[in-house]
């Protein structure tokens, strides 16, 4: 047999395979007094010569090694599943879903604390559980509030636990790499539409408002619509939520500009986007106009994303 192709593993990535992921371990305040009054114990032992000086010492030695042992069996086998929203909106709570599964088959895991972590390694929100089942899950959410539009990057997770006497706190990382779209800031718009409307201020929307309430067709389901229009034999041949499209509804096109004139751009994107969310939200058909570049008028959910997708990565242009 050919040694070359079948190289003999090394003892030390063995155990490397053992620590993986990555250990910290770090005492807790309680864990500093423990420390002291452990030292002072064998102190006092070692110069009194006190048989039961050493019990006592004996057993506080044994508490830090349990300390160690019972803490890696709540973190081995842990893992961890991020669920995000449809849509995150800049300056806003946005609910996201961790699911804490232990792949341990006889183990239950006690005590945890994730902690979801940022590209910069910072955190963004926690949750805690207390219990963990063997191959098991538990769902715990938090609120991520992302400070500005555009695609950031979420690193992964830090689990902690303080299991089982709080005297250490051992943390693991676990890298779940992720991009999420931060759609701008938007702000609560009372939508005022008069036939033939004038432009004002570079981004007020045009529009041409039709008339009659026969129903024209079917479209997407868009946020805001009524539970009463949707089409429940429809939707279920094409899988999605559908709903009655009126003449007037079909014929309603509203085009949002983005003022790049103004100084202020970030203020011009989240005006932009409240338009489009606050049309979208009326039931019409929304576009974008920026520039040269137009995004047709159109409605649904698709097209919301698309819109707001473009909205969240825009950049001002020298």
């Amino acid at each position: 047999m050919d040694r070359s192709r079948h190289p003999r593993a090394h003892p030390g990535s063995a155990l490397r395979r053992w620590l993986r992921p990555p250990r910290t371990l770090r005492p807790t305040r309680a864990g500093w007094i423990f420390f002291a009054l452990t030292f002072g114990v064998g102190f006092a032992a070692l110069n009194t010569g006190n048989n039961l000086l050493y019990l006592v010492l004996s057993f506080m030695l044994s508490f830090l090694v349990l300390s160690g042992v019972f803490s890696e069996s709540a973190l081995r086998g842990v893992t961890i599943r991020r669920r995000l929203p449809r849509e995150i909106f800049a300056g806003q709570p946005a609910p996201v879903a961790l699911e804490v599964r232990n792949d341990q088959t006889r183990v239950p895991a006690f005590a945890l604390v994730v902690e979801d972590l940022d590209a910069a390694g910072r955190s963004v929100g926690r949750v805690f559980t207390l219990r963990v089942p063997p191959s098991g899950a538990e769902l715990r959410t938090y609120a991520l509030t992302a400070e500005r539009r555009g695609c950031q990057q979420l690193r992964g997770f830090r689990v902690s636990t303080r299991y089982p006497f709080g005297l250490f706190s051992k943390a693991m990382l676990l890298e779940r790499p992720e991009e999420i779209l931060v759609y701008p800031q938007v702000d609560p718009e009372a939508v005022h539409l008069q036939p033939d409307a004038d432009v004002h201020e570079g981004d007020t929307p045009r529009h041409a408002l039709g008339a009659g309430h026969e129903v024209a067709g079917l479209r997407e389901y868009a946020h805001g619509d009524s539970h009463r229009r949707i089409h429940w034999r429809a939707s279920l041949r094409r899988g999605e939520l559908l709903v009655r499209d009126t003449e007037s509804e079909r014929n309603a096109r509203v085009d949002v500009r983005l003022a790049r004139a103004t100084q202020d751009f970030e203020r011009a994107v989240r005006r932009a986007a409240s338009e489009v969310v606050a049309f979208l939200e009326a039931g019409m058909r929304v576009g974008l106009r920026d520039g040269p570049r137009q995004i047709e008028a159109d409605a649904g959910r698709r097209h919301r994303a698309s819109l707001l997708s473009y909205l969240a990565t825009v950049e001002r242009e020298a």
